[in-house]
């Protein structure tokens, strides 16, 4: 990526989706260690331990997403559409 171009940065929508998964995974994880164990409803398997688990994971692809493939944003939006069209 070139030195002048602009990213979205924490205005990407994957930024805000990963932070969101991520705080549900961690509130779920943190229940499914210290919550009831009501695993006789779940048959026998901590369901909040485990969803929390994959919604960490699933928050840090989008994170991870994000860094590595980061949206640039054009510095003149408008002088683009107008080459585009003509």
């Amino acid at each position: 990526m070139a030195e002048n171009q602009h990213t979205a940065g924490a205005f990407d929508i994957r930024n805000i989706i990963g932070g969101l998964i991520g705080v549900y995974g961690v509130i779920l994880t943190v229940m499914g260690l210290v919550g009831d164990q009501e695993q006789d409803k779940t048959g026998g398997v901590n369901a909040n331990l485990w969803a929390g688990l994959v919604m960490l994971a699933i928050g840090a692809a989008f994170l991870v997403w994000a860094r590595v493939r980061p949206v640039v944003v054009p510095e003149h939006p408008t002088q683009e559409r107008q080459d585009d069209a003509g």
